[in-house]
């Protein structure tokens, strides 16, 4: 029952980040005007994560981003012209392992002091069902921009406590590390190569819209 509540509450939100609203147009626009204001929508850090997967020899080995910000402005009535954007701290990359991140830092892949920030800005919406869409945008790495898709699950949304709103996310997606010139590698003496060129990308995302006082403040 509660499941249900949220999918009820979601529309707002939902459409904002490429989320589906119910089938009919105007009867979605509707539910969306009547339960959540326009605004921002700010990515809550701390309860968030951006993370990836990448093969190396037989296994993927997963790693993230621990600095990132990201914000979602949304209006009620003109859903399709939301707009996401994330900002990525490259330097903040951490796998667990000091030399294989100080590795990924260098010119070899990320080249972060060249370039600093990964950033991400959405452009269009697929609608798939009430919870699900596929969202397409921007993603620039390295100087290098390339369309990427997402696809994404509304996981719930809802009155924060403190006069607020709050909605969760999870959105996974793919991309050929090479499109972005990381394209370091190593050939194996058997044959094929020490790393895989698709990236795996995991995105866990809480985003608040604060109450009117936070919002003063």
């Amino acid at each position: 029952m509660q499941r249900r509540r949220f999918a009820a509450l979601a529309a707002p939100l939902a459409l904002g980040l490429g989320l589906a609203a119910p089938v009919s147009p105007v009867a979605a626009q509707e539910k969306v005007a009547a339960v959540s204001p326009a605004g921002t929508y700010e990515l809550d850090a701390a309860h968030s994560g951006v993370g990836f997967k990448v093969r190396h020899l037989f296994t993927k080995v997963p790693g993230r981003f621990s600095t990132f910000s990201g914000a979602i402005q949304f209006d009620p009535a003109k859903p399709a012209a939301t707009r996401v954007t994330v900002e990525i701290d490259a330097a903040s990359i951490n796998t667990d392992n000091a030399k294989r991140d100080g590795h990924l830092k260098s010119p070899d892949f990320f080249d972060v002091e060249k370039f600093p920030k990964i950033t991400f800005k959405s452009t269009a919406v697929k609608l798939v069902d009430a919870t699900r869409a596929t969202m397409t945008g921007d993603l620039t790495m390295r100087g290098v921009t390339k369309p990427v898709t997402l696809d994404v699950e509304l996981l719930g949304q809802g009155p924060n406590g403190r006069g607020g709103m709050v909605a969760g996310f999870a959105a996974t997606g793919k991309l050929n590390r090479t499109d972005y010139g990381v394209a370091w590698n190593r050939a194996l003496e058997g044959g094929g190569s020490l790393l895989g060129d698709d990236v795996e990308l995991t995105f866990s995302i809480e985003a608040v819209k604060p109450g009117p006082e936070a919002a003063a403040k």
